[in-house]
């Protein structure tokens, strides 16, 4: 197989474009040229041509006109038009899977090659630092650094790793809201939910009333007697929260934190009072219960 986007300078829409394909249909053989004479030869044409024809494996979006705008205004840069297409496939056939990759990771990747600016500078001077910047520090500015040729095969086994990753996550996300739902039905005071482990619980529990706390085992660290409380956002997307740990708590950590509170075993809370440690599942129920 054998797949061709452009030389030159590269982007992520067609890196990920192309890390879609390999998924689906194997790492085949990368080519990067603009002479439309090598284009008929490759099996897809990715972000150069001038022509979307999902039928003909063509996918670039730079023609007049575009290949196409969603209805909530992003159009499509290459990466979207081969998600649109092969997206669900590379889902294991799953389009509620392939939506939520779409919403966290294809559009907004074809929003910034496509120049539909997704956030506002709030402090003038500073701006996000994307995934856009980490490719434009891999990519060589020099002939003396190496090929950007080398540069964008070497980076598209580590986008087929963040791609897939996503994938499971998305899967794994519809996994986890019928745990979640089941938990939050048996427990008798909704107010603080205890999970057996992480689950992704705010798109079910930030649209309950009840809930303020949530409590899981950390893993992060590797320990064992670590679970965490999280503070409740009052919906899903939203950075309010509906009840901080008390201010007094804010900031402290160890004895310090264990006399402010009176809890044995209570470990650290953030100074911005939106999540909280313990050393054991006791503990952080204790914690969570004063706090409210």
């Amino acid at each position: 197989m054998k797949i061709l986007t452009h030389s030159g300078s590269f982007h992520q829409d067609e890196l990920f474009a192309v890390a879609t394909l390999q998924l689906l249909f194997g790492e085949g053989e990368i080519i990067r040229t603009r002479d439309p004479k090598e284009f008929a030869a490759a099996d897809f044409v990715v972000d150069v041509g001038s022509v979307y024809d999902p039928d003909k494996k063509r996918f670039d979006h730079h023609q007049q006109g575009g290949a196409g705008v969603r209805q909530n205004g992003i159009p499509y840069a290459s990466f979207g038009l081969v998600w649109k297409r092969y997206g669900a496939e590379a889902c294991a056939g799953d389009p509620q899977v392939a939506d939520v990759v779409d919403k966290k990771m294809v559009q907004p990747i074809d929003a910034a090659d496509t120049g539909v600016p997704l956030y506002d500078v709030k402090i003038r001077g500073v701006s996000p630092y994307l995934f856009d910047n980490v490719l434009n520090a891999l990519t060589p500015s020099r002939p003396e650094d190496g090929s950007v040729d080398e540069a964008f095969r070497n980076l598209l086994p580590f986008a087929r790793h963040i791609l897939q990753k996503e994938i499971d996550k998305a899967r794994q996300f519809f996994e986890d809201i019928d745990v979640v739902k089941r938990v939050y039905h048996d427990t008798a005071d909704k107010r603080i939910i205890v999970f057996d482990r992480p689950y992704a619980w705010r798109s079910v529990l930030a649209r309950k009333k009840e809930p303020v706390y949530v409590i899981f085992p950390g893993t992060a660290s590797g320990k064992p007697d670590e679970w965490i409380i999280s503070c409740v956002p009052i919906q899903p997307q939203d950075k309010r929260l509906r009840k901080k740990f008390p201010d007094r708590w804010g900031g402290l950590s160890g004895e310090a934190l264990e006399r402010a509170t009176g809890i044995k075993g209570a470990e650290f809370v953030h100074s911005n009072r939106f999540v909280a440690k313990a050393n054991s599942r006791e503990a952080a129920e204790a914690m969570a219960k004063a706090a409210l």
